[in-house]
């Protein structure tokens, strides 16, 4: 076994040892949290919507429509 594998190894095993001090949440953490991203998501593409509707009336309606 190389230098090249040797430091192979020891990177998966400070992986494995790193992986085992994570707090995992629990089912109630993590569906708490999809709520408020799915909430959130839904107001900005809302609030991207009205500004995308804004935006296509003036330059539609007001500007183009006089010429």
């Amino acid at each position: 076994m190389g230098e090249a594998d040797a430091k192979k190894v020891g990177f998966f095993k400070g992986v494995k040892s790193e992986f085992k001090k994570i707090i995992w949440p629990n089912k109630k953490t993590i569906m708490k949290q999809t709520y408020v991203v799915v909430v959130i998501a839904l107001i900005l593409g809302g609030i991207i919507a009205a500004i995308d509707a804004s935006f296509q009336f003036v330059i539609f309606d007001l500007i183009l429509g006089n010429l």
